[in-house]
């Protein structure tokens, strides 16, 4: 059996028989370089009003330059194929892709809508959040995430908030301002209820494990139903670790028994990259030169060892960014955002068009 091409675009000759997987390692997504490609953006981010939201479309900014647009990654040894909208939504037929994380994650949601509509207007599609429960609460900024549906292919893609991955449950449902309990051990209620509706599901976490987060949040860490007491697992690392553990572990056992042939993908954390300080003490990530960092990503192995960890041994795909996104330190919004005040920067989220839509590139190759 010509394993390594089921799980890759390999051609037939570049592949032995074997009887087992190994061969998978043949194709390591996150291994290669950046190169320039006169094809690129994806789509406009001019255009792609319709799901892209306004602080993170670039195009809109008074942002001069974008030659970060104009890179696709290119792995080392794997044939890909460039991403083609109907192409992709062909596959995708009767299908449904779910995004569970922060807003990194949302980022990543908006970009497969703009790729998979070419960043155009498009009245194919419907918004279907309600049979998600995806619906505005009242007294609510917006709902706790979006689903629309390619109605010509019956395709959802769909994202829900969820930051730490951690099933969060309020001390008291009727009022905003009370604790929340953040169950460690438990995936988050969402996940557990449409899971069955899913065919592809991509998870994330990492930039909310901080005090700050926990206390802006009111989440109270909880473990067996229990406020947690044990003074080695308040180490936030600890913490992340044991929830990234016992979320791939539950959709691990759920795998085999699962009507949809799911697909489960862990994407590893997107770096940042303030430099001369932080987020809120002047950091900055001003450089529009790309590739300074260099172009290539040669190690094999993670730069999230949270993650990769988590998911060795279960049936969960890494989906490994970091290295590769750790290398454009320029595509990020930096303060050229106009709602940017105090001279703050965001060198955490990307513009898009941008490094999220080669996430998802990777994503489609491995799917």
């Amino acid at each position: 059996m010509y394993v390594c091409c089921l799980f890759s675009f390999l051609p037939l000759s570049h592949c032995s028989p074997s009887s087992s997987l190994l061969h998978f390692a043949d194709c390591n997504y996150a291994k290669g370089r950046w190169i320039a490609d006169s094809k690129r953006p994806l789509y406009s981010g001019f255009q792609c009003k319709q799901w892209l939201s306004g602080m993170w479309a670039c195009r809109t900014f008074p942002r001069k330059d974008f030659s970060f647009e104009g890179y696709r990654w290119q792995p080392e040894h794997c044939k890909t194929t460039e991403f083609e909208e109907s192409e992709f939504l062909k596959r995708m037929q009767d299908k449904t892709i779910a995004f569970i994380g922060d807003s990194l994650g949302r980022q990543q949601f908006q970009s497969l809508m703009c790729m998979a509509s070419g960043g155009e207007w498009r009245m194919d599609v419907a918004d279907v959040g309600y049979e998600f429960g995806l619906v505005k609460a009242p007294g609510a900024i917006r709902p706790d995430g979006w689903a629309y549906r390619f109605t010509n292919t019956n395709t959802t893609i769909l994202y829900y908030w969820s930051a730490s991955l951690a099933d969060l449950v309020p001390v008291n449902a009727t009022d905003r301002q009370t604790e929340v309990r953040m169950h460690l051990d438990h995936p988050p209620a969402f996940m557990r209820r449409y899971l069955h509706r899913f065919n592809v599901l991509v998870l994330n976490t990492g930039h909310h494990w901080n005090r700050g987060k926990l206390k802006a949040n009111r989440w109270v860490m909880y473990i067996n139903g229990e406020p947690l007491e044990d003074k080695g697992l308040v180490d936030l690392h600890t913490a992340k670790n044991l929830t990234v553990r016992s979320v791939a572990r539950w959709l691990d056992q759920q795998l085999p028994s699962h009507p949809r042939s799911l697909k489960v993908f862990f994407r590893t954390i997107s770096p940042r990259h303030y430099r001369d300080g932080d987020w809120n003490t002047g950091g900055n990530c001003n450089n529009t030169t790309p590739m300074t960092r260099g172009s290539k990503v040669s190690k094999d192995e993670s730069s999230d060892a949270v993650i990769a960890s988590a998911v060795e041994g279960t049936r969960i795909k890494l989906l490994d960014v970091t290295a590769l996104s750790e290398l454009r330190d320029e595509a990020h919004i930096s303060n050229y955002s106009a709602k940017t005040t105090n001279n703050v920067s965001d060198c955490l989220h990307w513009c898009l068009p941008g490094i999220p839509d080669t996430w998802n590139e990777l994503l489609a190759a491995q799917i």
